[in-house]
C-alpha cells in the first residue's frame, strides 16, 4: 500500500516490510527495513534527480539523529541554540519549567502591545523544536493562541520557554529497539482555563 499524505510524506508498508520517504522542498530522506527494497529505491532516485548519499542518517532539517545500540535519540540541541541566540536570550537565566503553573492569559490583556512579526517569528521557532519536544507542546500551544495581537504579557511567557529550552537543551525524543517497554498516557483539563472563551486544554 502506497499513501501520499498531506505532510509531504510517501510510505510503503506490508506485514514483510516497511518503506517510508520524508521531504520538504529540497530535502528528502528515506528509511527501510528491507536493504535489497531501499537499494533499489536508491539506484532508480538517484538515475532520475540529483542527490547525494549521506549514508546513516545524523542530521535532517535542524533535527540531530544519534542512532546508538538501545535505539535512536533525535534532538535539536543546535537549533535550540540558534534560536536561543536569534531572540537574544543565550545569555539568560534558565528556569526548570516551560510555563508557570496556574498562568491565565486574556486577549483582552491591557498591557504593551509588542511587535506581532516578531512574537510569530518567536512562537514558529519554538512550535519547530515541539518536534522532538513534546514536554513544551501546552506552554507553545498557550502562546500561540495572541500571535495576532500580542502584549508584553505573552511575549514574556514565550521568553520562559525559551529559558527552560536553555536549562534542558539537551533534551529529545528516544525510539528504543526494545520489544519490552510499558506506554503510559496522562490526562488532565484545566477546567475552562481559557478566560476568554471558558473553552478547557486537555
Amino acid at each position: 500500500m502506497y499513501d501520499s499524505g498531506s505532510g509531504g510524506g510517501l510510505a510503503y508498508d506490508s506485514s514483510y516490510w516497511s518503506f517510508g520517504v520524508a521531504r520538504l522542498r529540497s530535502s528528502s530522506a528515506a528509511c527501510s527495513r528491507n536493504p535489497s527494497m531501499f537499494g533499489e529505491f536508491k539506484e532508480v532516485m538517484t538515475k532520475e534527480f540529483e542527490m547525494t548519499d549521506i549514508r546513516l542518517m545524523t542530521y535532517y532539517l535542524g533535527i540531530e539523529v544519534n542512532q546508538r545500540e538501545d535505539g535512536s535519540f533525535i534532538s535539536q540541541a543546535g537549533y535550540a541554540r540558534e534560536i536561543l541566540k536569534k531572540f537574544r536570550m543565550d545569555n539568560s537565566k534558565s528556569i526548570n519549567t516551560p510555563v508557570e503553573c496556574g498562568v491565565k492569559l486574556s486577549k483582552h490583556d491591557e498591557e504593551e502591545k509588542v511587535d506581532p512579526t516578531f512574537f510569530k517569528s518567536l512562537v514558529g521557532s519554538l512550535r519547530y523544536l515541539t518536534c522532538t519536544r513534546p514536554g513544551i507542546l501546552y506552554a507553545v500551544g498557550l502562546v500561540s493562541r495572541y500571535m495576532e495581537d500580542p502584549t508584553t504579557t505573552q511575549l514574556k511567557i514565550a521568553k520562559r520557554i525559551l529559558r527552560y529550552i536553555k536549562a534542558t537543551i539537551d533534551f529529545g525524543l528516544l525510539y528504543s529497539t526494545s520489544n519490552h517497554f510499558k506506554l503510559e498516557g496522562y490526562s488532565d483539563s484545566d477546567w475552562g482555563g481559557d478566560i476568554d472563551d471558558r473553552k478547557s486544554t486537555t
